[in-house]
């Protein structure tokens, strides 16, 4: 409606209290790329880092300062977000953050928590479980689900297969250690298992071997 008021999660917060929470939280994303908060402030945290990404993207003066405005350590993080995240959207038109649902942190009101992320990047969660996905279909020797190939063309739609290949075959490497390693313990249990068995015998075979004099003896050394 033309005129109306903007709709916003007021956050159980005042004006100036609810700004201070959503820089606090838009800075702690833009320097891990990947935050963990509740649902309400990860929807709310987002519009604000959208509306960073796209100053980023018109690099020029007026927008290096509201970017400055709005992060609280602008001298460590204003390079990054001109730089390496400006680059990194270039040539997307929107959709640079990702909010994800999680289980609740909290056990004693179970309110919703969500991750919120930079998509394309080192901590992308769309990514690194597509290339999980695909490990394991590879080393189990099924064909990969239709879902499973929807989410490899979103992952790769602005990024290198390459990276992805990559990722694939890290998980690969980690399934099968991880499997050796947990074939060795089992291994190794049931070794000793086995001695401890081959011992017990001994002692059995060592009662008949053993004089009885001697035997007798070492009884009444123990009393």
């Amino acid at each position: 409606m033309a005129g109306g008021t903007v709709k916003y999660r007021h956050l159980s917060r005042n004006s100036s209290a609810r700004q201070a929470l959503l820089r606090g939280l838009v800075t702690q994303l833009v320097q891990y790329e990947h935050i963990q908060t509740t649902y309400a402030k990860a929807k709310e945290t987002q519009r604000l880092a959208d509306k960073l990404i796209t100053l980023a993207k018109r690099n020029n003066e007026p927008c290096r300062r509201s970017a400055q405005g709005i992060l609280y350590t602008p001298n460590l993080l204003l390079p990054k977000l001109f730089g390496e995240l400006r680059n990194r959207y270039l040539t997307r038109e929107g959709g640079y953050t990702r909010v994800v649902r999680t289980e609740p942190k909290n056990t004693y009101d179970q309110g919703e928590s969500a991750i919120l992320e930079f998509v394309d990047g080192k901590k992308d969660s769309r990514f690194m479980m597509t290339a999980k996905t695909l490990a394991r279909d590879r080393l189990l020797g099924r064909p990969s689900t239709p879902v499973t190939l929807q989410n490899v063309k979103k992952v790769t739609k602005f990024r290198d297969e390459k990276e992805l290949e990559d990722m694939v075959q890290r998980f690969m490497i980690l399934s099968t250690e991880g499997e050796g390693a947990a074939g060795e313990t089992a291994q190794s249990a049931e070794s000793a298992k086995l001695a401890e068995k081959e011992g017990a015998a001994a002692d059995v075979m060592a009662e008949g071997i053993v004089p009885e004099s001697v035997r007798s003896s070492g009884q009444r050394a123990k009393r």
